[in-house]
């Protein structure tokens, strides 16, 4: 049952959300729909921070997120203003949720039926289908109490874990563990436990240092299903920005802020192009580091530039935006290309930084479902191989990838893109840097490692700068579209507690 925050402290204050991702247009929600007088400054040309949009020739691309998960969470946002997902875009659920082609030539897919995904876990490994209960069992407990006790209510203090009802919750859940271990109590086969793994890209992060907490993605993914909203993800954007407007919400774009001065009641918020906006508070969407580093003097600092420097980063991407003739039937709306052993790839991200030599990779074809995003008669698809953040990023490496990564495709998916290809475009490590201002070109921000978790992430609220207040992914509750949401909510809530 939600119960709405008491967020009417902020009424009447002004504020200016610096970045429209999601989680500053959640909190733009928030605090106007409290009465606060809301104006959300973007650097880019659209609103939506990472999940922009490229539209050319024909072709739609959302050139980030791409899968819509936790339903759960979009309609608890919504409900908080009285209104219903289905007002702004339809879902339809995807049917296989996504294909699983393996380098050996093996193929399998994740379908919205559990007991045939059970099936599919028995044929790899005997007692495996038993164990798959077991585990999602245990996934979706996991997801209720840590959604309700550790995601929607922000612990940003050691104090706020040490009480009766925190360990009375968190009995019996896998805390200190990774992700490997955990998975390694329940199937023995390498490509099960790549199964039940794979979401963890979404967080950032590899089997080795994500916390089994995060076993609560498999509930996601297996219980609660795959959707792909009608229009892509730039149609969820479009409709928070319309409900942030309905509330009141004004949004500026192509208004890149270059710094922040003064404190609560006394804020000046300066863009690049030399306009001034005064406020009472201000809350940052843009990166965390960015906006330490670059917007504020040093004295009004959290954190030192080593601090950031010692932080272990999600991966960044290299990104195949491609339009092409004819269909790909071989690929399903949602595709994984997986090496048999992928432990190389997942060591030259974050041990030894490298371009992958055998990459696993994601491909998504959004014109299986939606015949809106390519002209007729051609097919729009995306190639998103991770990699390490920081890599040195060239034309001339990005054209050698481009061609390592369509062989593989060719290889590996009987997928042939090659003399097809109408419209091309390539996103990378400089592209993150230079649209999002994102430290070291990181794809998504601080990974969720053990040491990167809950109270471990940087706070909402500055504790250098009175009235300053942080959104989005690197603060809590962490990565992911729907994480952003709901770090919109805790922000808005920390404004209320201590405005």
């Amino acid at each position: 049952m939600d119960v709405a925050p008491d967020l009417d402290a902020v009424a009447g204050e002004s504020v200016v959300v610096i970045g429209g991702g999601f989680g500053g247009l959640s909190t733009a929600c928030y605090l106007a729909d409290a009465g606060a007088d809301v104006v959300l400054l973007e650097k880019n040309e659209q609103l939506g921070g990472r999940a922009s949009r490229l539209e050319a020739e024909g072709f739609r691309f959302d050139m980030g997120p791409s899968w819509y998960l936790m339903p759960d969470v979009f309609e608890r946002f919504f409900g908080h203003f009285g209104r219903e997902p289905t007002e702004f875009y339809e879902l339809e659920r995807l049917d296989p949720h996504y294909r699983v082609f393996w380098k050996d030539g093996d193929r399998a897919d994740v379908l919205p039926d559990r007991e045939r995904n059970r099936e599919l876990f028995e044929e790899y490994e005997p007692g495996a289908g038993a164990a798959f209960e077991s585990y999602l069992e245990e996934a979706e407990r996991t997801y209720e109490v840590g959604m309700e006790h550790f995601v929607y209510e922000d612990r940003p203090r050691l104090r706020d874990y040490v009480d009766r009802d925190v360990l009375r919750y968190s009995w019996g859940l896998s805390l200190l563990s990774n992700m490997q271990s955990h998975v390694e109590e329940y199937f023995d086969h390498p490509k099960l436990q790549q199964l039940m793994q794979y979401t963890l890209v979404f967080l950032g992060g590899s089997p080795y240092n994500t916390p089994a907490l995060y076993n609560l993605m498999s509930h996601v993914d297996y219980n609660m299903g795959v959707y792909y909203p009608e229009g892509g993800i730039g149609a969820v954007v479009d409709g928070i920005v319309e409900l942030g407007a309905d509330l009141g919400v004004e949004y500026v774009t192509d208004a890149e802020v270059a710094g922040i001065e003064g404190r609560y009641g006394a804020f000046a918020v300066d863009t690049a192009d030399g306009d001034r906006y005064l406020s009472d508070l201000v809350v940052s969407d843009a990166d965390y580091a960015h906006t330490e580093q670059e917007l504020l003097p040093r004295h009004k600092r959290q954190y030192t530039e080593e601090y950031w420097e010692s932080r272990t980063y999600a991966p960044s991407a290299f990104l195949l935006y491609l339009g092409v003739e004819g269909d790909v039937p071989e690929l399903a709306h949602h595709t994984l290309v997986l090496p048999t052993d992928w432990d190389r790839h997942f060591a030259q991200i974050f041990d030894d930084p490298a371009w992958p030599d055998d990459p696993a990779y994601y491909l998504c074809v959004p014109s299986e479902t939606d015949d809106t995003v390519a002209p007729e008669g051609h097919s729009t698809l995306f190639a998103l191989v991770p990699i390490a953040p920081g890599l040195e990023d060239t034309p001339a490496l990005r054209e050698q990838y481009r061609d390592r990564v369509l062989d593989d495709v060719a290889e590996n998916t009987g997928t042939d893109l090659r003399g097809r290809i109408v419209f091309e475009e390539t996103f990378c490590v400089d592209d993150f840097a230079d649209r999002y201002n994102s430290y070291a070109g990181s794809a998504l921000g601080l990974a969720h490692t053990l040491r990167q978790t809950s109270l471990l992430r940087p706070p909402h609220r500055s504790t250098a700068v009175d009235g300053l207040y942080f959104t989005g992914s690197t603060t809590t509750p962490g990565i992911g579209v729907p994480m952003c949401l709901i770090s919109g909510q805790l922000t808005a809530e920390s404004m209320a507690e201590t405005t």
